[in-house]
């Protein structure tokens, strides 16, 4: 168990939760498509928190909760 791993998708588990709203585009009444630019950005942040969270499933699954062998 790496503690830099378990720290890299902490942190990237905080980033993809502070995008989650897009509190900058509130009150925003631009269109794209047809359809408000905010709804477009959770479209976006679903669609890349899906890739991030295959990645993590393949590689990083069970960081931190795996036993750890005692030494000695």
């Amino acid at each position: 168990m790496s503690t830099v791993r378990i720290v890299g998708w902490t942190v990237v588990a905080l980033v993809l939760m502070a995008l989650a709203v897009p509190w900058f585009l509130w009150g925003a009444s631009q269109t794209a498509l047809g359809l408000p630019v905010w709804l477009w950005w959770h479209v976006g942040w679903m669609a890349l928190a899906s890739v991030v969270f295959a990645v993590f499933a393949r590689t990083g699954w069970g960081l931190g909760v795996e036993e750890v062998e005692p030494r000695g």
